[in-house]
């Protein structure tokens, strides 16, 4: 009982400094309340909502992909254009930019030479002279051992294919940290 008597004492010091003056609180509350406008705007008037119903008998639903032949009508409409081959395979460097891909060597003999072709997934492919490789259908028409050339096919954005000449030189050796 005597331990506790101080500490009832202080809390009640303490308490007694709780119950201040208010009236300075109470002036500045009374003088924001009158300088506040008590006019709140209406709020907008709120579009009517217009559903328009889908029909999916006239038109093509969105999540599916298009018929194949509205596909080959497109191929016909331009018969006399140059274009890549649609029924192709793809081979595997055709998935990469050529700025992805980088020559690191050759292989063969004079008769027959393949490039070593590095891509930027640290695979590293043997190629040849017919073989596809970047995003533009570029066929490989020479291979030596400074560089690979490609004859690609450019879209010309009016549905038809430009041939263009393109080259993917050797690599310059990584540089080796020195110890």
């Amino acid at each position: 009982m005597k331990r506790s008597l101080p500490v009832v004492c202080v809390s009640l010091l303490l308490l007694q400094g709780c119950y201040d003056d208010l009236t300075d609180i109470q002036q500045f509350m009374n003088t924001v309340k009158a300088s506040t406008p008590a006019k709140i705007p209406p709020l907008p008037e709120v579009k009517e909502f217009v559903h328009i119903s889908y029909k999916s008998a006239q038109s093509r639903s969105p999540f599916s992909a298009p018929r194949p032949e509205a596909v080959q009508e497109k191929y016909a409409q331009i018969q006399d254009c140059l274009s890549p081959d649609p029924a192709r395979r793809k081979e595997p460097l055709e998935k990469y930019a050529l700025d992805n891909l980088k020559m690191r060597g050759t292989l063969g003999d004079e008769n027959d030479i393949w490039a070593l072709v590095e891509a930027s997934d640290k695979t590293l492919h043997r190629i040849s002279k017919n073989n596809y490789i970047g995003l533009f259908h570029g066929r490989v028409i020479n291979v030596d051992p400074a560089q690979v050339e490609l004859l690609e096919l450019i879209p010309d954005g009016a549905g038809c294919w430009k041939e263009r000449t393109t080259v993917l030189p050797m690599a310059e050796p990584a540089a080796v940290a020195s110890k």
